[in-house]
């Protein structure tokens, strides 16, 4: 009879629920979990960028107590109730007071319910999205996602209409430029794309994480991002930001767009919403939200009251200081590892904003190196502290602290990270 969570689980969940760790935990804490055999672990994985606030905040748990003992559910499509309002409310002020929020419970759902959106609103059939990114793992949002080719495998035809664009990868530019020295030609490709595979009049929406998450963890240049801003406004494509792993204080501001100086037409944000709630939100610009009438869309769970007033308790402990803290850690976290970066070969490339940084590995010839990647995060993990790898050949390790972390915490973990490269090399 097996007795730790790990056997148990090999009983009853198939290979597709998988886990990097075998890690059984019974309790979580700030930046730390706790394993069934009293294990305190540093969780740099932070529920892969949803407990933003760290594990269990108390501010976090006494709101969603509170409301929990009020009103568990009252279904969205059949009543109104204050926490859903008041989240929607909030979010609206912070996104310039002309957008409009729809709930759901997950980020594919969000990322289905903006291309939904932009179709319904567009009446144009085609969606553009880019070479190395991940939307989700439902049939509509892997047609969209080509961070790997195994989370596609077998499950052709997708969505149709779907196009790719290559995404502004600079340390691997994808037309082999010299990152500062190129001519944009990240933006130059969709005349050809437009002129060779799809008219953008044909065009509902273009897709695009801010920051490319399960593909690297890569910032493209705001070049980039306000040029295509200029390329959908003049052909009349809805923008659409997927904001679910960069979303609420993960780069050090509420929302990745803010550091590009512009809000998308339409965004998806699911994860940190609401520190391990079911939640997620499609949030548009009311123009665009008011055309989509009664039954275009919808949903059982969405805007949950309890989530509702996670979220709401999230928000204001990022506004109270959590959002300064994770901009000021994540500067000291890039200073830190570009330190080690100039005594490591194997590390190509620093990459981030706030506390959604990665770490690229390369071999003796610049190429991806996930084999040492794979080394390096099991000795972190033997020695108590959760990191997870991303990019298309799992040669990035990336670090999603909690934004409540300390300048300790993150010392611990680069001191685990750097024995850990040097027994790797």
């Amino acid at each position: 009879m097996p007795h730790n969570m790990y056997e148990r689980a090999q009983k009853v969940f198939p290979p597709a629920a998988g886990r990097v760790t075998k890690f059984g935990v019974v309790k979580g804490e700030g930046s730390y979990l706790y394993s069934e055999n009293g294990e305190k672990l540093l969780d740099f994985a932070s529920g892969v960028a949803v407990c933003n606030v760290g594990h269990n905040h108390p501010e976090v748990v006494e709101a969603a107590v509170k409301q929990l003992k009020d009103l568990i559910h009252g279904g969205h499509n059949v009543v109104y109730y204050e926490s859903y309002i008041k989240l929607a409310e909030k979010l609206v002020g912070l996104t310039g007071n002309e957008t409009m929020v729809y709930f759901s419970n997950s980020g594919a759902e969000a990322n289905e319910g903006s291309v939904k959106l932009a179709k319904y609103v567009s009446k144009r059939p085609a969606v553009l999205a880019f070479k190395g990114s991940f939307h989700g793992r439902t049939l509509g949002t892997i047609s969209l996602t080509t961070s790997n080719s195994a989370y596609r495998k077998n499950y052709e035809g997708l969505m149709p209409s779907v196009y790719f664009a290559e995404y502004p990868y600079c340390f691997r530019c994808p037309f082999k430029q010299k990152q500062g020295e190129c001519e944009m030609e990240c933006l130059e490709q969709f005349d050809r794309i437009f002129k060779h595979m799809i008219d953008p009049e044909s065009i509902a929406a273009m897709i695009i994480e801010p920051i490319a998450g399960e593909g690297g963890y890569i910032v493209p240049p705001r070049e980039f991002m306000l040029g295509l801003k200029e390329i959908c406004q003049k052909n009349g494509i809805y923008l659409i930001f997927d904001e679910i792993q960069t979303g609420f204080g993960r780069t050090g501001k509420m929302f990745a767009y803010e550091h590009f100086g512009y809000r998308p037409d339409i965004m998806s944000c699911a994860k940190g919403i609401a520190s391990g709630f079911p939640l997620s939100a499609v949030i548009g610009s009311a123009e665009i939200m008011k055309q989509w009438p009664a039954g275009a869309h919808g949903g059982t769970y969405g805007g949950n009251p309890v989530s509702c007033a996670a979220s709401l308790a999230t928000i204001k402990l990022l506004e109270n200081g959590l959002l300064d803290n994770a901009a000021k850690m994540g500067s000291y976290l890039k200073s830190r590892l570009m330190e080690l970066k100039d005594k490591y070969d194997v590390i190509g490339d620093v990459r981030g904003l706030g506390l959604m940084v990665g770490i690229e590995f390369v071999d003796e010839e610049n190429n991806p190196d996930g084999d040492i990647v794979k080394k390096v995060l099991e000795f972190c993990r033997n020695n108590g502290v959760i990191l997870l790898p991303c990019g298309s050949y799992k040669q990035v390790i990336r670090f999603i602290p909690p934004t409540t972390v300390t300048r300790d915490e993150l010392d611990k973990a680069l001191e685990v990270l750097e024995e850990g490269i040097k027994a790797s090399i």
